[in-house]
């Protein structure tokens, strides 16, 4: 059994500044929204100085968006690990679901993750951001659907329209949920979606 490796004195308190940055504007936000808070009122909460939180954040945008900044990550690598054999659609399905596992659980973080979604989806400033995150997802899942499917994504269609179509449901429901408070199970919603568009999916035309 491996242990994990020890984080160094400095990482751990870059990691709880960081952390304590987000919980007080996440607190704020969700009080007073998005454009009725400062970032001396965030510094302020979090007790820290504005010269602290330039050196996390570029803005206040970044304190929300980097919420949900790793989502990407996570879907591209679960997508390289599935089964050699699994169908497209099934393989897709399993990496989308990596970063909805947050919002699906009953806890705090759920809860958090919720009060995120829906300010950046409310917000088009941070939409905006968001949206721009979501295209270099759709970039790293089209080169591993090319590398999945021996497809070239120069040359072929299939891989980027394969990853969009699955972008396009992640992004409907997390509509969805945003919409119903929390109340409908992210992961139900994504294999109901997922039954409407897998066929097209499963028909890899080389």
């Amino acid at each position: 059994m491996t242990s994990q490796p020890r984080l160094s004195l400095a990482e751990r308190k870059r990691r709880l500044v960081s952390d304590e940055l987000t919980e007080s504007a996440l607190q704020l936000l969700a009080l007073k929204g998005y454009d009725a808070v400062t970032i001396d009122e965030i510094v302020a909460t979090a007790g820290v100085s504005r010269r602290t939180f330039f050196r996390y954040f570029a803005s206040k945008e970044d304190v929300v968006v980097q919420f949900l900044a790793d989502m990407g990550t996570g879907m591209r690598a679960e997508l390289a690990d599935r089964p050699a054999g699994e169908s497209p659609a099934e393989a897709l399905r399993n990496a989308v679901k990596v970063p909805l596992a947050a919002c699906s659980a009953r806890s705090d973080q759920a809860q958090r993750a919720l009060i995120v979604v829906q300010l950046i989806l409310r917000t088009p400033a941070l939409l905006a951001r968001f949206l721009e995150r979501q295209a270099q997802w759709r970039d790293d899942l089209t080169e591993e659907m090319g590398r999945r499917t021996g497809l070239d994504p120069e040359a072929e269609l299939y891989p980027r329209m394969a990853a969009g179509m699955a972008l396009t449901a992640f992004d409907a429901v997390l509509r969805r949920w945003s919409d119903s408070d929390g109340a409908e199970n992210p992961a139900e919603l994504l294999d109901r979606a997922f039954d409407v568009i897998g066929p097209a999916l499963d028909t890899v035309a080389a």
